[in-house]
């Protein structure tokens, strides 16, 4: 990893003062976005991650479905009128189940 330097004498002036704060906050901002997680955090960050997904891949009821399919219909028939594409999209995807 490369260093930043800079060439300016080491004098207690106030142009080198704010120098020194603009590299330090440089700095701290570079080490912010170059900070690499530890693995052992990532990794059970990942396993909640997966177990939500399972969660949600599970089929949902029968009533549950009868309620989306409705719900599509219903969407379809509010936009008939202006979005006739739209209507015929969602009545497939309705009918496809």
């Amino acid at each position: 990893m490369s260093t930043i330097t800079n060439n300016f004498a080491a004098q207690s002036t106030p142009s080198n003062g704010y120098l020194s704060q603009v590299g330090a906050a440089a700095r701290s901002l570079l080490s912010a976005l170059l900070a690499v997680k530890p693995y052992q955090e990532l990794a059970v960050k990942d396993a909640g991650a997966s177990s939500r997904a399972s969660r949600a891949a599970t089929k949902p009821s029968p009533r549950q479905r009868a309620r989306d399919i409705a719900a599509l219909y219903a969407e379809a028939n509010r936009h008939e009128s202006s979005m006739p594409n739209l209507s015929a999209e969602l009545r497939f995807m309705a009918s496809r189940g």
